[in-house]
């Protein structure tokens, strides 16, 4: 199954306004729904982690619309950034080394950042919208099975969300494969 670009332009860009505001949403990725938010705003970041329940410590993925998008974020070589521009978009996370302007809301207690720049149109559309990687985390409280639909994310998270983008997501996706891309070493497969 192939995502489908449901939501209006109209209905991204207020997905996006939300955001850059200090909002929590939820908007569909290739396989869940994830909780989004401003990864500068502290105070937003907070507010999903309260929502989904997670300690900061873990840290949080960045979604990007580019490769281009994480520039000045991390650090890469001419190699890692031509081996990512051949990669992406892709369900795929890699870790890569941050630099001094990734929060520590955002790395959690790592010296790496996790970054995606997802084979979701949606997913895509509203990082570019925003003008920034966005959060990305499954909408779900932890523990709890994530939400793969706008029905069961505005069942489970609705009263604590500011938005939900509408949108399709692959209902037999599999979470993304994460890769730590300096040692190559898979930590979710």
């Amino acid at each position: 199954m192939t995502p489908q670009t449901t939501a209006s332009g109209q209905h991204l860009l207020s997905a996006a306004h939300i955001i850059r505001a200090g909002g929590v949403i939820a908007y569909p990725t290739e396989t869940v729904y994830g909780l989004g938010c401003d990864p500068f705003d502290e105070d937003a970041v907070r507010r999903l982690l309260a929502i989904k329940q997670r300690p900061v410590e873990k840290g949080l993925i960045l979604v990007a619309s580019d490769l281009d998008q994480l520039d000045g974020l991390v650090h890469l070589d001419d190699a890692q950034r031509e081996r990512l521009r051949q990669a992406w978009p892709a369900p795929v996370t890699y870790l890569l080394d941050a630099t001094e302007r990734v929060p520590a809301w955002i790395r959690g207690v790592h010296p790496k950042v996790a970054v995606r720049v997802s084979a979701h149109p949606l997913a895509r559309a509203l990082a570019a919208a925003v003008g920034t990687p966005i959060v990305s985390t499954s909408a779900n409280r932890a523990g709890r099975p994530p939400g793969r639909n706008r029905f069961q994310v505005g069942k489970a998270l609705g009263g604590d969300l500011d938005f939900i983008v509408t949108g399709d997501c692959d209902p037999r996706g599999k979470p993304s494969t994460i890769i730590d891309l300096q040692s190559g070493r898979t930590l979710r497969d």
